[in-house]
């Protein structure tokens, strides 16, 4: 059996549990609050959390990665001028290489304005104090597979799935044998090739 490990990495970096973070400038404080999420939904459910906790708040900015690649991200400001806050939020979490991951920070208006500049410094800033504080946790990107076989096969099947060490999420063994792993993504072609008997798919 091969592997694609030199092509794929499928290892990526996100944060342990929730952080805080606080800059402060002119009179504006700027709470900063991190979040571990693997959903949209879950990064809108911190978002509308904070809203209601913190209604007297002049802004809730934030941006979020999500996937080993961050593929899936958002950046808002939130009534804040374009770009000064959405934005230098999501570029520290792409300056520190994590994923899966959402900061939204709160600003309570002191009265006097700062700028542009000064703006994307204090999200900037807040953030980073936000990550500073920040548990990392290495993470693996992985697909869910159900395989499907016959039960005088279950022998072979099972011998595959301790060789690779694939975390078994789901099985039913009857007649017909199912069950359902989750493969690294390093790992899929050979997987794919060690089961090319049996029927397989995506789940």
């Amino acid at each position: 059996m091969s592997t694609n490990s030199t092509q794929i990495s499928d290892r990526y970096e996100s944060i342990a549990a929730p952080s805080k973070g606080l800059y402060k400038d002119n009179g504006s404080r700027f709470l900063a609050f991190a979040f571990p999420v693997e959903t949209e939904d879950q990064a809108k459910g911190h978002i509308a959390a904070l809203r209601k906790e913190y209604f007297d708040a002049r802004h809730h900015c934030y941006a979020y990665r999500i996937g080993h690649e961050g593929q899936i991200w958002r950046a808002n400001d939130d009534g804040e001028p374009s770009s000064t806050a959405g934005r230098p939020i999501l570029g520290q979490l792409m300056s520190a290489g994590l994923s899966d991951i959402l900061v939204v920070v709160v600003r309570y208006f002191g009265g006097i304005k700062l700028g542009v500049p000064g703006l994307i410094k204090a999200y900037r800033s807040a953030t980073a104090d936000a990550l500073a504080a920040a548990e990392r946790v290495t993470k693996t990107a992985a697909e869910t597979f159900e395989v499907t076989f016959g039960y005088e096969d279950q022998g072979r099947a099972m011998k595959i799935v301790k060789e690779m060490a694939l975390p078994i999420v789901g099985q039913q063994f009857d007649s017909t044998c199912r069950i359902t792993v989750r493969v690294r993504l390093t790992l899929v072609s050979a997987f794919e090739e060690a089961f090319e008997w049996t029927a397989f798919k995506k789940s």
